[in-house]
């Protein structure tokens, strides 16, 4: 049985990072405040990995991309998913060069086959995460893609069995409703998802306490949680959290404190 993962999202911008509430962002520092401030030495050993999206609003710098993941590839030990703006499979290369595992594809899910399937070819499918936002209205799940303001004319059925065909190895799900609120995992809508389903899930917004992981683990839908806010976990708190899980039967890998 594969064990389940705890992911930490960085929301990175022109040098600076970011915390999302409702997809607002809200700048927290650079790169040395990451290191000096979220005691991210200690952090990344409680993880099992990372994910870094560029969320900038502008032209997006691949350089200054790669940078950045340089930078955290050589700091922190764990397997690297990056994305925001790959279009092509040079963005792609230069990244995996940089240091990335993984590449995160949202836009180019539905809208660039031609270049999903060159990166397929160039790096396994195993080697792509796909990624998509949604949120619920009127008792429906409804998709977006570009930072959730793009609306996907597609029901949650033929989503996943879109999805399911895809050369991909998982898919990121983004609550834009429950961003950055820590009230809880978006999960109702699991339930919906075919038996036949065989994509791994990454679920992402709204982890708050250890009790919204225990929840989401819970789903035997759900391979992943991701969240871009370990405020929530200063001190030995996510060491703490992670052995809880385990005690709880939660199959995640125990990582020791010292």
């Amino acid at each position: 049985m594969l064990r389940k993962r705890l992911i930490f999202t960085l929301l990175f911008s022109e040098k600076n990072f970011y915390i999302s509430r409702n997809f607002n962002l809200q700048k927290v520092g650079d790169i040395n405040w990451l290191y000096s401030n979220y005691n991210f030495d200690n952090i990344s050993r409680f993880i099992d990995e990372l994910i870094i999206i560029d969320v900038s609003r502008e032209k997006r710098d691949i350089d200054r991309l790669c940078d950045c993941v340089k930078v955290l590839s050589k700091k922190c030990f764990l397997p690297l998913s990056v994305g925001g703006g790959i279009n092509n499979i040079e963005k792609a290369k230069k990244l995996f060069k940089s240091g990335a595992d993984k590449i995160v594809i949202n836009t180019g899910l539905f809208y660039n086959k031609e270049f999903l399937n060159k990166l397929s070819k160039y790096a396994g499918s195993q080697s792509i995460v796909g990624s998509a936002d949604f949120k619920s209205e009127k008792n429906k799940i409804v998709f977006y893609t570009h930072n959730g303001t793009n609306f996907l004319r597609i029901s949650l059925k033929d989503f996943f069995k879109k999805i399911n065909k895809f050369p991909i190895g998982e898919i990121l799900l983004r609550s834009i409703n429950n961003d950055g609120t820590g009230q809880g995992l978006e999960l109702e809508f699991l339930k919906k998802i075919d038996k036949n389903f065989t994509k791994k899930i990454i679920l992402s917004g709204g982890i708050g306490n250890k009790d919204h992981l225990l929840h989401g683990y819970g789903q035997k839908k759900v391979d992943a949680i991701a969240t871009s806010n370990l405020f929530n976990f200063i001190g030995d708190g996510l060491f703490n959290t992670r052995n809880f899980l385990i005690k709880k039967k939660i199959n995640l890998a125990l990582h020791e404190k010292y």
